[in-house]
């Protein structure tokens, strides 16, 4: 029997005391088995499920969220503290020291006069912490983990910030057109394909950057509104006594249309 004491409410030490539990000897065997990698992907469903919660603007779903969040960082920290390399404690001490050195506005003497200056410092401080010494080092800095739109925005920020940029969307949307142009003679010479269609969606999320709309966001909404307009053309299909896997494209494409309408 383990020696754990029960309690009506608990805090952030007992949260690391119980993941301890579960992976010494005599707890958890599915616990004491995991690592960084075999946990890597519940970081990020976790991680996605808290803006879910952010979405809904449900603070309860949201105290949930971060929660099965925080027990992955807790987690993450505990495996390194039994190897002997940092725990808990030596995460909280990084960044705070990291916070307060990026903002000596606040903690130091420095001067700002509004948001965009203290985005300008932090950059600035950012790369002195980082030791990047070119523009080149900010690009490949940006976490190749990152879903696909959302990296290119970043590394196209960074490199806007070296001069290297349109001067307005007009370029950017040239810019689009050229590599749709690109990619339908790359299909028509069966070459070169996925590298065409690779820069074409760097210049859609180009574009999006320039509109100030998320790429992610536009492109879930797409996907969204593609499901809902599915849903009443198989409805409509289904109305009609059809199977949608039976019927010709074109017969869907103007339940399509349909759907579009309404």
């Amino acid at each position: 029997m383990i020696d754990f004491v029960r309690k009506n409410s608990y805090g952030l030490k007992d949260l690391e005391n119980i993941v301890s539990i579960l992976r010494s000897p005599g707890g958890c065997p599915w616990d004491a088995e995991q690592d960084h990698k075999s946990l890597r992907r519940a970081l990020l469903e976790e991680s996605c499920e808290v803006i879910e919660a952010i979405d809904e603007e449900s603070p309860a779903h949201l105290q949930e969220e971060l929660g099965d969040v925080l027990l992955q960082v807790v987690f993450h920290a505990d495996i390194e503290r039994e190897a002997g390399r940092f725990d808990l404690d030596a995460v909280a001490d990084g960044v705070s020291k990291k916070l307060i050195f990026r903002h000596p506005h606040v903690f130091g003497d420095v001067k700002v006069q509004d948001s965009e200056e203290v985005l300008v410092n932090w950059d600035q401080l950012k790369r002195q912490e980082k030791s990047q010494e070119t523009y080149t080092d900010t690009l490949t800095a940006v976490a190749k983990s990152l879903p696909a739109l959302w990296r290119a925005e970043k590394v196209q920020k960074k490199a806007k910030k070296a001069g290297f940029d349109w001067s307005d969307a007009s370029g950017a949307v040239d810019k689009l057109s050229e590599e749709l142009s690109e990619l339908k003679e790359a299909i028509a010479h069966n070459s070169n394909i996925t590298e065409e269609l690779g820069d074409l969606l760097f210049s859609v999320v180009n574009v999006s950057r320039f509109l100030k709309a998320d790429p992610e966001e536009a492109l879930n909404a797409a996907t969204e509104k593609f499901i809902s307009r599915f849903a009443k053309v198989e409805g409509m299909a289904l109305a009609e006594g059809k199977d949608m896997a039976q019927m010709p494209m074109e017969e869907l494409d103007k339940l399509w249309e349909r759907a579009k309408l309404t």
